[in-house]
Parts: C-alpha cells; sequence; structure tokens
C-alpha cells in the first residue's frame, strides 16, 4: 500500500473521529495514530531509540 492511500486512510479516520466524536476524539485519534506511526518505524528499523535520547554534542548550539 503505498503513501497516499495511508495518508488518506489516516485522514478519513481523523475527519469521522472530529466529526462524530468531538475534538476530544479527533485528538485522542491524531495522538494514538502518531504512536503507531513511530512504533511502525521502529519495527521496519528506521528509527532507533538512541535517535529520540542522544544528547547534542558541545559544539553544536541552538540559539
Amino acid at each position: 500500500m503505498n503513501m497516499a492511500v495511508v495518508g488518506m486512510i489516516a485522514g478519513m479516520a481523523l475527519g469521522f473521529a472530529g466529526y462524530f466524536g468531538g475534538f476530544g476524539a479527533f485528538l485522542l485519534v491524531a495522538a494514538l495514530g502518531a504512536v503507531g506511526f513511530v512504533a511502525g518505524r521502529f519495527l521496519e528499523g528506521d528509527l532507533e531509540p538512541g535517535d529520540f535520547f542522544r544528547s547534542r554534542e558541545r559544539g553544536e548550539r541552538r540559539r
């Protein structure tokens, strides 16, 4: 399944949740979808836990 179809399905799920369940249901579906996306990327091997918890080096500072 290509990414356009996955995006369409996700958008439709969010639309239905927002219409029938209100804004709270919309936020819940969006948050769970984001968690599922990150979990899927971990399972595929595209992300590693260190990608989120790695500290910045001293030479790199954001302003």
